[in-house]
């Protein structure tokens, strides 16, 4: 369970309690969605990107070692 933490430092669960209960403070409890659904895309599109770059490479690879 602390692996999926790592990105948070050492903040403990207090920490990150408050931290949340600022956000919701700040964007109130209906921008919550919003805001986490774009988080979400964002990071979904990010994936795509790199799965693309990464099969772009490798075909590229695979032309070069076939014209050896």
């Amino acid at each position: 369970m602390y692996s999926t933490f790592l990105f948070l430092g050492n903040l403990g669960a207090t920490e990150i309690l408050v931290i949340l209960f600022i956000v919701l403070l700040l964007f109130g409890g209906k921008k919550i969605p919003e805001l986490a659904r774009g988080l979400g895309k964002g990071i979904r599109e990010f994936k795509d990107a790199s799965k693309e770059i990464k099969k772009n490479i490798e075909e590229e690879a695979d032309s070069i070692r076939e014209n050896k």
